[in-house]
């Protein structure tokens, strides 16, 4: 292999373009990014740089240890992909030849059409997005946040602090219930209750109102009316592959791999958030839109292209993690089909305790609410190929939890 095509100057693709030089790819290294910006670390958008905490130079993922030698093609994105010929039209017209490409051009926020072009309405994906809320927080304005999601949730929680009336507004019973269960997405939602934050469950949005150009509020199901100064709109995140289709590859929702991220044309690999990896243990395939899933997949799949014998390995446990008034939240494994959740330690009520999922008595997931170091060793054991059965772990961290508190009171 000569030429090692990377199309997404992101998280994912600066971690392949690590993987390839650190697994001993030593030809011309091609990085391709429709942004201008060279990568930049997407969490803290919605949190430390949407308040103003940090600056954009705050945000780069490079560090003075990277040597990738290679040439940055960035702010004309990929137009189209001939998978067989292995050949990428940019925007622009040009086209890069590669003998192995890495696909990692992440994914978009779902937009509403019908508030399409309005001044007052906002999503939050990137940089330029960021920018552009950032001024609207402001003391005293109403924000309507559509879809309690974790960005909207980050959203919301920030323009609270800045003392926003917010209120959020969702279609679900309670939210987070996807990732977290009804009982600790009910924990969360008091969180934000606790903190100002109105938030409308199973609401449907009639109508919306505008003028000037702006949106002045919404008619719920019911009569409500919810005014509102600036509308986020939090609904989700579509993978960025409109760009392939008649590509030759598998699509299905994301990028269809297997389970070490090869696409269905041999040479080329897709990581992070447009990725559809196959899970082995869910008998699926699924899209991880996750920052530790996007860094620690990136490898893999390089590893995969480099290298045809390379042996498939059983995938970490996804984590992700989410910061909201002031608290933590850490959460390992995938909470689908859990039969019960034990509080480990902490209070719920004070919104600082560890939750740990089971199934059949095998823990198959946690929650950490400010709990950082115990979540830890809970993640740890996640990894673990077998799980010892759910009393015996809960008292052997428990026990350690524990001393570690012991040893707090001391000091």
């Amino acid at each position: 292999m000569q030429i090692l095509a990377i199309v997404g100057a992101s998280l994912a693709g600066l971690a392949a373009a690590r993987a390839a030089r650190a697994q001993g790819f030593t030809g011309r290294l091609v990085i391709i990014g429709d942004e201008p910006h060279r990568p930049y670390d997407r969490p803290p958008l919605s949190k430390d740089f949407l308040l103003g905490r940090i600056a954009a130079e705050d945000l780069s993922l490079e560090s003075d240890a990277d040597d990738l030698d290679a040439e940055w093609v960035l702010g004309a994105g990929a137009a189209s992909l001939d998978a067989q010929a292995r050949t990428i039209t940019l925007g622009g017209g040009r086209i890069i030849e590669a003998d192995g490409i890495v696909i990692s051009t992440g994914a978009r926020a779902r937009q509403l059409p019908t508030l399409a072009g309005l001044s007052n309405v906002f999503t939050l994906r990137t940089l330029a997005d960021a920018q552009i809320l950032s001024p609207e927080l402001v003391p005293g304005s109403r924000m309507a946040v559509i879809g309690a999601g974790f960005i909207g949730a980050e959203v919301a929680a920030a323009a609270a602090s800045r003392g926003m009336d917010v209120t959020m507004i969702d279609t679900k019973p309670v939210p987070f219930a996807a990732q977290l269960g009804t009982e600790m997405g009910g924990v969360v939602a008091g969180l934000h209750a606790a903190n100002g934050v109105e938030l409308i469950s199973s609401a449907v949005i009639e109508d919306f109102y505008s003028g000037e150009g702006n949106v002045t509020g919404m008619r719920l199901a019911g009569g409500r009316y919810v005014p509102a100064d600036v509308v986020v709109v939090g609904i989700g995140a579509e993978p960025n592959t409109g760009w392939l289709e008649g590509s030759g590859l598998e699509l299905r929702d994301g990028v269809v791999c297997d389970a070490m991220g090869r696409t269905s044309v041999p040479g080329i690999v897709a990581v992070g958030d447009c990725a559809a990896w196959f899970d082995a243990a869910a008998g699926t395939h699924r899209r991880t839109e996750h920052w530790t899933g996007a860094l620690e997949r990136a490898a893999v799949a390089v590893e995969a292209l480099l290298d045809a014998e390379a042996v498939s390995r059983p995938a970490k446990p996804q984590y992700f993690w989410s910061d909201q008034h002031g608290v933590k939240l850490q959460f390992a494994g995938h909470s689908a089909g859990y039969d019960r959740i034990e509080i480990e330690a902490g209070d719920v009520d004070k919104h600082s305790c560890l939750a740990v999922y089971y199934r059949a008595d095998v823990p198959v997931a946690v929650l950490g609410m400010n709990q950082p170091r115990l979540f830890t060793k809970w993640r740890r054991l996640l990894a673990l190929p077998a799980h010892p059965p759910g009393p015996h772990v809960g008292l052997a961290v428990c026990a350690d939890a524990s001393s570690l508190l012991a040893a707090a009171v001391v000091s």
